[in-house]
């Protein structure tokens, strides 16, 4: 075995030192300084060269030590000496010696103070803050998210968003200066780090967030990143003993079932797929319901809200339905946590339990003596039409579209038909297996490029009721799969332009950016993309008990949102208010939460004739062709 010698056991000592950074380095300067102030002053000493002062006596050791010092820290010093040749050439060493030192330590404390600076634009200090909303990773969802935080946060004391993600510091910022501008009261904090890193988490304060919103990274391991992001806050050492209130985004919903495991009651999971699939599949049966839907996941409008309030306790659920001019009552929360939309109408209310209401804000959900009258005159006897059968088409193909098909079954009536056009060779497959598990509805497989007019002409879109185009997300890029869509669109609409028809399009982009240039102002041609589940997101980071409602909503069991024909539940023609339209509405099991005006159906500004939790002591007046806005088994 080899034997380290002196020199290289110096060297390696020395190496050792300086790699403490900053701190070792002026130390070894100080030291310099002092071996050579100390050296230079036995040499003055010993060769008797000590000069003189004003008393034409030699000084003493003090006063030698102080003006070498000078002379190290001040070059200039030199010009004012006086003596023998050796003496000068003795403090010329000094001098340079000096400068040696000065000019090292200042570059050392210039660089140390470089670094520092650098840390704090990279934002790796530690965030002071209590009570915030934690966002963990970086996507376009980042935007829309931070813009519904702002719009709720807006009547809060000293809100923040913290965002920790792998990605520059500064340049978070720009891109949410350049997307979002002001933020208003609320104070956004970036920070760099990876949010699986157990030190880089803990830069953002995770233990002492109200809400903690993880985002999916683009890139093809998405929900790992998801699931190690929420195991780093569920088992972080430093972890609290409260629960964490988690929201995250799971892509395939093979990883659900991991992802519960991890986050636990911790967490809120959106299954962004199955999500997208049932929204998809309501909207492009119902005109209008795509407006109401974006109504209640955003903060700009109506949002849902739970309030206990102990003067409705002994009522039944249908007597309270009246008890809010401002507010729409639409389910119940029992004091054992379990959640129901449209409970039936005789359900008591006791102590502890909490209502859900659609409402403009979480104070305004107040229960007020009774005080309405009913029209009964106005109110017609319910009448069951058998469904008709419907026919849709489907344009392209991904890995939702057997979510959709499936999806669709459970809402049509039987001996409906579903034509499905893609050049997607596996499609064939999974068509034909599908095919003989569904109750409802035939499928019709058609080879063809959506995005050839001669294709699409020959399809005659205006015998369908309804149409989806999704992406082909599967095999092209996000640009490339949003752009066939965007011609598949532009050719629709061109065709319903110069045919003098309306289709009920519901098209899917990837990408926000994409889905803005599609936007029109038509309600039912509806583009949705992954910004319906950023609004989510939002409203779950708000209030996770909300998690349940939407589930309920979504989803074809249960209560779901309809709009219905205004003439089977009151008289039309005549001014009444929405108070008897409730009572209506209550007679048949339903609850009724709005309306929509067929004369304002193509009016943006006035939301395409969605009122949604109207104020119920307003009169209206109903034609044949206006909608009420209603929750029902169906």
């Amino acid at each position: 075995m080899r034997k380290a010698g002196l020199g290289e056991q110096l060297r390696y000592r020395f190496d050792n030192s300086m790699s403490r950074g900053p701190s070792a380095m002026i130390g070894w300067l100080f030291l310099a300084s002092v071996l050579l102030i100390a050296l230079v002053t036995g040499f003055v000493e010993l060769t008797h060269q000590v000069p003189v002062g004003d008393d034409h006596k030699a000084i003493g050791l003090p006063a030698l030590l102080w003006s070498n010092l000078m002379r190290a820290l001040d070059s200039g010093a030199l010009g004012g000496d006086s003596g023998s040749p050796l003496f000068l050439g003795t403090m010329f060493v000094m001098t340079l010696g000096g400068i040696f030192v000065v000019s090292t330590l200042i570059g050392v404390v210039t660089s140390g103070i470089e670094s520092r600076l650098e840390d704090l634009r990279k934002g790796r200090s530690f965030v002071v803050e209590s009570g915030h909303t934690l966002i963990l990773g970086w996507s376009p969802h980042v935007f829309t998210i931070l813009s519904e935080l702002v719009i709720a946060n807006a009547n809060q004391r000293r809100p923040c968003v913290v965002i920790l993600a792998d990605k520059d510091k500064v340049e978070m910022e720009d891109e949410l200066r350049d997307r979002l501008g002001s933020t208003g009261r609320t104070r956004v904090v970036c920070r760099t780090g990876s949010p699986i890193d157990l030190t880089d988490l803990e830069i953002a304060n995770p233990h002492a967030a109200r809400s903690i919103i993880v985002l999916a990274p683009e890139d093809d391991n998405a929900d790992s990143g998801v699931i190690k992001s929420i195991l780093a806050i569920t088992n972080n050492p430093n972890r609290r003993t409260t629960p964490y209130h988690i929201v995250a985004e799971i892509r395939e919903s093979r990883n659900l079932e991991a992802a519960r495991l991890v986050g636990k009651d911790e967490a809120s999971l959106v299954l962004v797929g199955d999500l997208i699939s049932r929204i998809m599949v309501q909207t492009s049966r119902q005109s209008g319901l795509s407006v109401v839907y974006t109504d209640l996941l955003d903060f700009g409008g109506d949002e849902i809200y739970f309030s206990e309030l102990p003067a409705l306790n002994g009522q039944t659920f249908g007597e309270a339905l009246f008890a809010f001019p401002d507010s729409a009552l639409i389910g119940l929360r029992f004091k054992d946590g379990q959640i129901v939309l449209n409970p039936p109408m005789d359900t008591r209310i006791s102590a502890g339990d909490k209502v859900i209401a659609i409402s403009s804000d979480d104070d305004t959900v107040k229960a007020q003596p009774l005080t309405h009258q009913i029209d009964e005159a106005a109110i017609r006897e319910t009448v069951v039409q058998a469904a008709a059968p419907e026919r849709t088409l489907m344009l392209g193909w991904n890995g939702r579209a057997e979510t959709i098909i499936s999806e669709l079954d459970q809402y049509v009536a039987a001996g409906s038909s579903l034509t499905v056009v893609t050049d997607e060779p596996d499609a064939a497959h999974t068509l034909e297996q599908l095919g003989t598990a569904l109750d409802h509805q035939q499928i019709e497989h058609l080879h063809g490029d959506t995005t050839d007019r001669r294709v699409l002409e020959s399809l005659e879109p205006g015998r369908f009721d309804h149409i989806i185009t999704l992406s082909s997300s599967d095999t092209l890029d996000v640009q490339q799969a949003d752009g066939r869509t965007l011609v598949t669109l532009l050719h629709l609409r061109d065709m319903a332009s110069r045919a003098g028809q309306d289709y009920s399009i519901v098209s899917e982009m990837l990408d926000v950016r994409n889905r803005e240039l599609a936007q029109v102002t038509q309600a039912d041609d509806f583009i949705v993309s992954d910004r319906l589940v950023s609004l989510m997101m939002a409203q779950l980071s708000e209030n996770s008990e909300l998690k349940a409602v939407f589930d309920d909503l979504f989803r074809a069991e249960g209560s779901e949102i309809y709009l219905k024909p205004a003439s089977d539940y009151v008289a039309t023609g005549q001014p009444l208010t929405f108070y008897t339209v409730l009572e209506a509405a209550r007679r048949r099991g339903e609850i009724a939460i709005g309306y929509r005006l067929k004369s304002e159906a193509n009016d943006p500004k006035l939301a395409y004739g969605v009122h949604l939790n109207p104020k119920k002591p307003e009169s209206v007046s109903f034609s044949s062709q206006d909608r009420v806005i209603v929750l029902a088994e169906s």
